[in-house]
Protein backbone atom coordinates (compact mmCIF):
# COMPACT_ATOMS: atom_id res chain seq x y z
CA UNK A 1 0.00 0.00 0.00
CA UNK A 2 1.19 3.55 -0.97
CA UNK A 3 0.57 6.36 1.22
CA UNK A 4 -0.99 9.01 -0.86
CA UNK A 5 -1.72 12.97 0.53
CA UNK A 6 -5.66 14.35 -0.69
CA UNK A 7 -4.95 18.00 -0.51
CA UNK A 8 -8.04 20.29 -0.69
CA UNK A 9 -7.34 23.32 -2.10
CA UNK A 10 -9.40 26.91 -0.63
CA UNK A 11 -9.24 29.73 -2.69
CA UNK A 12 -7.79 32.73 -1.22
CA UNK A 13 -10.25 35.39 -0.23
CA UNK A 14 -13.66 33.21 -0.82
CA UNK A 15 -16.52 34.03 0.61
CA UNK A 16 -17.60 30.89 3.30
CA UNK A 17 -20.84 29.17 1.98
CA UNK A 18 -24.07 30.26 3.45
CA UNK A 19 -24.67 28.43 7.08
CA UNK A 20 -27.40 26.01 5.77
CA UNK A 21 -24.87 24.46 2.77
CA UNK A 22 -21.84 24.95 5.05
CA UNK A 23 -24.08 22.11 7.52
CA UNK A 24 -24.14 19.98 4.37
CA UNK A 25 -20.98 20.26 3.33
CA UNK A 26 -19.76 19.26 6.87
CA UNK A 27 -21.91 16.53 6.67
CA UNK A 28 -20.85 15.37 3.16
CA UNK A 29 -17.02 15.37 4.97
CA UNK A 30 -18.25 13.81 7.79
CA UNK A 31 -19.81 10.97 6.19
CA UNK A 32 -16.32 10.87 3.66
CA UNK A 33 -14.10 10.42 6.41
CA UNK A 34 -16.72 7.54 7.92
CA UNK A 35 -16.43 5.79 4.51
CA UNK A 36 -12.13 6.27 4.39
CA UNK A 37 -12.79 4.70 8.02
CA UNK A 38 -14.87 1.87 6.99
CA UNK A 39 -12.95 0.97 3.91
CA UNK A 40 -9.58 0.81 6.51
CA UNK A 41 -7.60 3.63 3.85
CA UNK A 42 -7.75 6.36 6.61
CA UNK A 43 -4.92 7.17 8.22
CA UNK A 44 -5.32 11.07 9.11
CA UNK A 45 -7.46 14.08 8.02
CA UNK A 46 -8.37 17.97 9.22
CA UNK A 47 -8.90 21.49 8.14
CA UNK A 48 -6.43 24.05 8.46
CA UNK A 49 -6.75 28.07 9.93
CA UNK A 50 -5.97 30.64 6.70
CA UNK A 51 -2.58 31.16 6.12
CA UNK A 52 -2.14 34.68 7.67
CA UNK A 53 -2.28 32.23 10.77
CA UNK A 54 1.12 30.30 10.04
CA UNK A 55 4.40 30.61 11.37
CA UNK A 56 7.11 30.57 8.75
CA UNK A 57 10.80 29.27 9.84
CA UNK A 58 13.12 29.63 7.37
CA UNK A 59 17.31 28.80 7.42
CA UNK A 60 18.86 31.93 6.95
CA UNK A 61 22.96 31.85 7.77
CA UNK A 62 23.30 29.09 10.40
CA UNK A 63 20.23 30.45 12.23
CA UNK A 64 16.33 29.67 11.65
CA UNK A 65 14.59 33.56 10.74
CA UNK A 66 10.49 33.54 12.21
CA UNK A 67 8.13 35.04 10.39
CA UNK A 68 4.05 35.27 10.83
CA UNK A 69 2.12 34.58 7.51
CA UNK A 70 3.29 33.01 4.32
CA UNK A 71 6.32 34.08 2.84
CA UNK A 72 4.55 34.05 -0.88
CA UNK A 73 1.26 34.72 -2.05
CA UNK A 74 -1.27 32.78 -4.07
CA UNK A 75 -4.88 32.74 -5.21
CA UNK A 76 -5.11 29.40 -3.45
CA UNK A 77 -4.14 28.01 -0.05
CA UNK A 78 -3.71 24.69 1.50
CA UNK A 79 -7.64 24.29 3.53
CA UNK A 80 -7.15 20.63 4.60
CA UNK A 81 -5.63 17.51 4.30
CA UNK A 82 -6.00 13.82 4.33
CA UNK A 83 -3.27 11.28 4.72
CA UNK A 84 -5.08 7.63 2.98
CA UNK A 85 -3.72 4.35 2.20
CA UNK A 86 -4.44 3.11 -1.50
CA UNK A 87 -3.19 0.03 -3.39
CA UNK A 88 -2.32 2.45 -6.36
CA UNK A 89 -3.08 5.81 -7.96
CA UNK A 90 -6.64 4.88 -9.70
CA UNK A 91 -7.67 3.70 -6.39
CA UNK A 92 -6.19 7.22 -4.61
CA UNK A 93 -7.81 9.48 -7.00
CA UNK A 94 -11.12 8.03 -6.80
CA UNK A 95 -11.09 8.37 -3.25
CA UNK A 96 -9.85 12.08 -3.92
CA UNK A 97 -12.88 12.43 -6.26
CA UNK A 98 -15.21 11.46 -3.35
CA UNK A 99 -13.33 14.32 -1.46
CA UNK A 100 -13.79 16.84 -4.23
CA UNK A 101 -17.45 16.23 -4.01
CA UNK A 102 -17.87 16.34 -0.36
CA UNK A 103 -16.30 19.41 0.24
CA UNK A 104 -17.26 21.22 -3.16
CA UNK A 105 -13.51 22.12 -3.64
CA UNK A 106 -10.70 21.19 -5.73
CA UNK A 107 -8.41 18.13 -4.37
CA UNK A 108 -5.12 17.50 -5.25
CA UNK A 109 -3.73 13.94 -5.00
CA UNK A 110 -0.08 13.31 -4.15
CA UNK A 111 1.80 10.14 -3.64
CA UNK A 112 4.46 10.09 -0.72
CA UNK A 113 7.82 9.94 -2.19
CA UNK A 114 9.19 7.35 0.23
CA UNK A 115 5.93 5.63 0.07
CA UNK A 116 5.95 1.76 0.21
Amino acid sequence: MTHYLLSVVQPTGGEPPPPDELDEIMRRVAAFNDELREAGVWVFSGGLHAPETATVLRPEDGDVLITDGPYAEGKEYLGGLCLITAADLDEALEWGRKAALATTLPVEVRPFADAH
